[in-house]
């Protein structure tokens, strides 16, 4: 009997050891991911993102193109409206595209280094490995880290859940949340293709354009000047919205809406109108991710175009934190 307990003991002393071998350390990931960002060349991805908005949620699939080491194609669809918005990244600066309005802007700018993007991969590594604090956790499909979120204008997202496949590292699903840890923006990753190969134009603004407009019926919707006049839904404790003004222009309306308050800001809104193909237009100020669509800011304004319509935010005593967070809340027809 004492034999047969010894050989029991050391048949699980062994399968105890071998279990052991098998789980890796928080460092050990870190440093696959790591190598996993030193050797890739590249990668095409789709997601899923879902933006959730009040008692809302907008669904929006996702189509990322990284060429190492500063080429970027991520391109952004409405999956329940025909819209789509693409940025580029190449050797000439960075492209954001409206193909349904024949819009494009250049700016310069040196994103995506200056932030985290929940869609792509190598930030989503340098997340993990600038929070010295971030919480990690294994199960048997997964390494889940907890990390602080590098967002420069926005305390609204300070967390996020990164979930990597445990076989190749790959992302899974990425939630951002709110300081209360609510999930508000959920990236659910599939077809995640490592070492991808590009085409010589994959990366061209005028290509992109090209192919994004091919049977596009909104560019003829666009030309509908009616639109509804959106508020922020966000609660707005130091504004008092105390006009509203509508102006009669060349091709329909502005409005202006006109603030008041510790916290002064006019928002004026007015229909895109569709023209010709363009240069694109030089923007002055920093690229910024509003969820639903990219817009610029500077230290006084922030611009932004959304479902055919142009938005421009300006104050002289708003912070860019307080701008972006309030253009985020345009959503709706209600926080008159």
């Amino acid at each position: 009997m004492g034999k047969k307990l010894l050989l029991l003991i050391a048949a699980l002393m062994v399968i105890f050891s071998l279990a052991a071998c098998g789980s890796k350390s928080q460092q050990d990931v870190v440093k696959d991911l790591n190598s996993k960002l030193d050797d890739l060349s590249g990668y095409k991805v789709n997601a899923k993102m879902t933006l959730k908005m009040g008692t809302d949620s907008q669904v929006y699939n996702v189509e990322i193109w990284h060429k190492d080491p500063t080429f970027y194609r991520v391109n952004l669809k409405n999956a329940q409206k025909d819209q789509s918005q693409m940025i580029l990244r190449n050797e000439q600066g960075v492209f954001v595209l409206t193909p349904a309005l024949n819009k494009s802007f250049r700016f310069q700018s040196d994103w995506p280094q200056n932030s985290s993007q929940a869609y792509l991969y190598e930030s989503l590594i340098k997340d993990i490995v600038t929070d010295k604090e971030a919480k990690f956790t294994a199960t048997k499909d997964y390494y889940i880290f907890e990390t602080k979120t590098r967002y420069q204008n926005n305390s609204m997202l300070p967390f996020q859940e990164i979930k990597l496949n445990r076989g190749d590292l790959s992302p899974a699903v990425v939630k951002v949340m709110d300081p209360d840890r609510k999930t508000l923006v959920t990236v659910e990753f599939s077809k995640v293709q490592f070492n991808a190969s590009f085409n010589k134009d994959d990366f061209d603004m005028k290509k992109n354009m090209t192919r994004a407009q091919l049977g596009l019926p909104a560019m003829a919707k666009a030309q509908d000047q009616s639109f509804t006049v959106k508020y922020p839904t966000l609660e707005l404790k130091d504004s008092k919205l105390i006009q509203e003004k509508e102006v009669k222009i060349d091709n329909g309306k502005r409005v202006v809406l006109t603030y008041d308050g510790k916290k002064s800001f006019t928002l004026i809104q007015e229909r895109v109108i569709v023209k010709e193909a363009t240069a694109p237009t030089y923007v002055e100020g920093d690229l910024v991710d509003l969820g639903a669509t990219i817009g610029a800011v500077t230290d006084h304004s922030i611009s932004w175009t959304k479902d055919g319509v142009d938005y421009m935010l300006a104050s002289k005593n708003l912070t860019k934190d307080e701008m972006v967070g309030i253009a985020k809340s345009v959503q709706g027809e209600i926080g008159k």
